[in-house]
């Protein structure tokens, strides 16, 4: 029979192991945003890029910069997430678990991602985005775990205050300090050579994400399990709004944190527009305060939410990497479908990124209805799959 103290013990370790919904229910919301933006990319009619000021409306600039949450969220929460996943290995463990899981996300997006983008086979684009700036952003951690959170902290936001006093250098990226710091700090979709004809797009720098997730990880430490929750959410609260005042502050200043100032548009509205039309390749000081401020509010608000519409939410992101994966999958195959269903020729010359037909396009109200459709299909398999992974424990789960 057990004793009380080693009841309480299992009772910690079992409450290690429970998800946290508030986390899963911010982190689904964001990934439902994130296909929105994926369905725009493969399925709406080519035009003018939406962030344009001189030709956007307010729709298609809505849904464009919606989705700007999408990416600094993902990379805060699995910082988070291995703070949490600390909290039941030893520094050592964590440590060795953050190399691996780094390095298959790193591998997912040369193998996975790179031929659902490119469809070759051949692999003569590589392709580095979301995955690879959050793998990278892991290894890093998994170095600096054994350093005090103080240590973390200050690593994290001396990436996310500083890197923009990098703006306006001019390297040569053919050259190799040049190209090391375009991947590591500046690059906004660089294509790198490698010989045999083939290339690397490096769409995501590694540097400035990675301040994203050390932060996250240093958050992390409010979801211990005995933080007291009023005072946790008081800190996101807190936190979230002093960012956004931030934001408000030096984007009014107009004058550091992006490389891309606010100006006077041809009215009032499309001035707002400017205003909110933040860099986020690299990611600068004013998109992460723009972005994740709202979103630690969000957090401090969701351990409240008991709805269905949550709940749905929640669903969605108890399995993030199997979602991104399946998502990416499923549009492109409607992307396939319908330009066979359209007659188009298919398009395998030119640069294959983001590979499609000439003349496949939908307008907008098309893209929405498309984003719900692949939402209500995905539903089930998540489902399915995140039940799996609560029913069961071998050791791969939790790198898919």
């Amino acid at each position: 029979m057990l004793k009380d103290n080693d009841l309480y013990i299992a009772r910690i370790l079992f409450a290690m192991k429970k998800r946290i919904s508030s986390i899963d229910t911010v982190r689904g919301l964001i990934m439902i945003i994130m296909t929105l933006d994926h369905v725009r990319d493969f399925l709406h009619y080519p035009g003018n890029p939406p962030l344009n000021m001189a030709t956007t409306t307010g729709i298609l600039f809505f849904t464009r910069w919606i989705t700007h949450f999408c990416a600094p969220t993902f990379v805060f929460l699995a910082g988070i997430s291995a703070n949490l996943a600390g909290q039941r290995r030893s520094k050592q463990q964590l440590s060795l678990f953050l190399l691996k899981r780094g390095a298959w996300l790193i591998l997912s997006d040369l193998l996975i991602i790179s031929l659902i983008f490119t469809f070759d086979p051949g692999y003569h684009v590589l392709v580095l985005e979301v995955l690879t700036a959050t793998g990278f952003g892991m290894i890093i951690l998994a170095l600096l775990v054994w350093a005090p959170l103080w240590v973390i902290a200050v690593a994290g936001l001396s990436i996310i205050f500083g890197h923009n006093l990098l703006d306006h250098v001019q390297v040569d990226p053919k050259t190799v300090p040049g190209g090391l710091l375009t991947v590591f700090l500046t690059a906004r979709g660089s294509i790198f050579p490698l010989g045999g004809h083939r290339t690397i797009a490096v769409l995501y720098p590694f540097l400035p994400w990675a301040g994203a997730l050390l932060m996250g990880y240093v958050f992390g430490n409010l979801y211990r399990i005995d933080f007291n929750i009023q005072r946790r959410q008081r800190i996101l609260l807190l936190s979230g709004l002093s960012l956004i005042i931030l934001f408000i502050v030096l984007r009014s200043v107009n004058h550091y944190g992006d490389p891309s100032p606010w100006t006077n548009q041809r009215n009032g509205t499309v001035t707002v527009l400017s205003f909110l039309n933040a860099t986020k390749q690299p990611p600068s000081l004013l998109f992460l305060c723009m972005t994740l401020g709202p979103v630690l509010v969000l957090l401090s608000f969701a351990e409240r939410f008991k709805s269905s519409i949550w709940a749905v939410c929640r669903v969605y992101g108890n399995v993030p990497y199997f979602y991104f994966i399946l998502h990416l999958c499923v549009i492109r195959i409607l992307n396939v479908l319908l330009i066979l269903i359209e007659g188009l020729p298919f398009k395998f010359t030119g640069f294959p990124l983001v590979w499609n037909a000439e003349g496949l396009g939908y307008p907008l109200w098309a893209v929405y209805l498309f984003w719900l459709l692949i939402l209500v299909t995905l539903y089930t398999p998540c489902r399915w799959y995140a039940q799996y992974k609560k029913t069961h424990s071998t050791w791969w789960l939790s790198y898919l």
